[in-house]
């Protein structure tokens, strides 16, 4: 997971993010926003050798959903107790975020898909983007935008934990329409992929904690670089249409991504939330779990499905690195 320390402190004096007392946190932090920065390059990259190279990727199809199971896995050797008691001490923030996540996101991809007259195929793949839980790298652009990282983490947590039930049923209400959803398939694929892998993930961090130590600084490079393979089987799997279909799935990304971040961030203007959680939802809401939508349209859908999916992966990560660094740049309001 592309995550920076959970719980970097703000310094009153100079309103910047301090360094974590602790030296391997403090080296997982600089890895994460390296990994971030590097992130969109990497992800281009791959898209480029998908679609010039289709034949070297194409046949890994099937391997998808494990690769997925490997950043989900990755995702919970991030994760904490501690993650998960900051629900409890404020659970308004983090069902505000929750909602919002899958209100605005969800919502925003059926406007866009009917208002751009999308096809079928490219109105579920948009569709499914926007049902699926929160992005990996949400919580590192939390922590770069001077944001609430553990407001970030508690929502980011919680919304992949209800993915199994959620996402297929709101793709099942909004993209119903266009194509046969098969619900209860997804529900099962989200629960081997995703689900049961970041259970793992968390199980290993607590009984293995000496071991998983020592990886954490690796795991955001794992996850940029199993994120980006993905995005290369996604293209090459539609590589003959991406020209016809490129221009209008961009624009349709752009919007859809735009949407989130702003709307985030006004959900928690409304909801009475400080600056840094207003900014850790405009995150949280703006940026999607793009590879588990990728993998799902991926094994129900077509190649084409799944090419929304590859541009959300590549498009929020710069959207959100340039928006995190506008925050930084901007003084917390106090109100």
């Amino acid at each position: 997971m592309l995550e920076a320390t959970k719980s970097p402190k703000s310094d009153p004096e100079t309103s910047t993010v301090a360094v974590p007392a602790n030296p391997a946190l403090a080296a997982e932090a600089k890895i994460a926003r390296i990994a971030v920065t590097v992130f969109p390059l990497l992800v281009v990259i791959a898209g480029v050798a998908g679609y010039l190279l289709p034949g070297a990727f194409k046949p890994m199809g099937p391997s998808v959903p494990y690769l997925l199971g490997i950043i989900m896995f990755c995702m919970g050797l991030t994760l904490t107790p501690p993650d998960f008691a900051s629900v409890a001490k404020r659970p308004w923030a983090v069902v505000l975020g929750i909602v919002a996540h899958y209100l605005i996101m969800p919502g925003a991809g059926w406007l866009i898909a009917v208002g751009l007259n999308l096809s079928p195929e490219l109105a579920v793949g948009l569709i499914l983007v926007g049902c699926a839980p929160s992005g990996t790298a949400s919580n590192v652009m939390a922590f770069l935008a001077k944001g609430d990282v553990a407001l970030s983490v508690a929502v980011a947590s919680v919304s992949t934990l209800i993915a199994p039930l959620v996402t297929p049923l709101l793709v099942l209400f909004l993209a119903g329409s266009y194509l046969q959803i098969d619900a209860g398939g997804m529900v099962l694929d989200i629960v081997k992929t995703v689900l049961l892998p970041v259970i793992a993930g968390l199980l290993a961090r607590l009984f293995l904690k000496k071991l998983v130590a020592r990886v954490l600084p690796a795991l955001p490079w794992a996850s940029a670089v199993v994120i980006s393979l993905i995005v290369a089987i996604v293209v090459a799997g539609s590589a003959s249409k991406i020209v016809a279909a490129g221009g209008i799935v961009f624009l349709a990304v752009v919007l859809h991504n735009g949407f989130g971040l702003g709307l985030g961030y006004l959900a928690g203007r409304l909801g009475r939330l400080d600056d840094k959680a207003r900014r850790a939802l405009a995150f949280e809401v703006g940026m999607q779990n793009s590879g588990l939508a990728a993998t799902l349209a991926t094994a129900h859908f077509s190649p084409l499905t799944a090419l929304p999916s590859a541009v959300f992966s590549l498009w929020h990560n710069i959207s959100g690195a340039i928006v995190a660094a506008w925050l930084a740049r901007r003084p917390l309001r106090d109100e």
